[in-house]
């Protein structure tokens, strides 16, 4: 009888043991989905970035950042602060003045931390400006905010290598 007593214990903390091990990786697995189903919707607006700066398309960008003085731009040592100075005074011109153009980021990662993540990746850009080619490429940072339900970018932070001189003429020995 004690033996019976004692399987029926041993029987009902091993199934009370199985089923919160079941909860804790139930636990984990939805943490870890929900922060990749977060960084994939991440990934996708810096994929929807580089496609709207590659067909210059400003009303596609509008959706895609946040549309207030939050907005900051470094870029290769020149500040942007609010979304109207950045579209108004650098963003737009440059796209309105740039043909043929292509960017693409590489090597990215992201981080999600609540409503924040943070993005690094390398960027290629290339494209007609006048009668010269533009190639150019580098690091970036961005840092964006989930705002009613969507991811926006707040904060955008890129440099670019220093250009190599131009090599001096040698002068002419007379």
């Amino acid at each position: 009888m004690l033996e019976k007593i004692n399987l029926k214990i041993w029987s009902a903390g091993f199934a009370v043991l199985m089923f919160g091990a079941a909860v804790v990786a139930l636990s984990f697995y939805t943490r870890v989905s929900a922060q990749t189903n977060e960084e994939k919707a991440v990934m996708d607006v810096m994929q929807k970035e580089a496609a709207a700066v590659e067909k210059g398309d400003l009303a596609a960008l509008d959706k895609l950042w946040a549309n207030d003085e939050s907005v900051t731009v470094f870029e290769s040592g020149h500040a942007n602060y609010g979304w109207k100075d950045y579209h108004d005074n650098h963003l737009g011109p440059e796209l309105q003045a740039f043909k043929n153009t292509k960017c693409a980021f590489s090597e990215m990662k992201i981080k999600v931390s609540g409503a924040m993540a943070l993005a690094t990746f390398k960027y290629t850009l290339s494209a007609d400006f006048k009668e010269r080619k533009i190639e150019s490429g580098g690091l970036g940072t961005a840092v964006l905010e989930k705002r009613r339900g969507k991811w926006v970018i707040v904060h955008w932070h890129s440099s670019a290598p220093p250009r190599r001189a131009s090599p001096s003429p040698t002068p002419k020995s007379s």
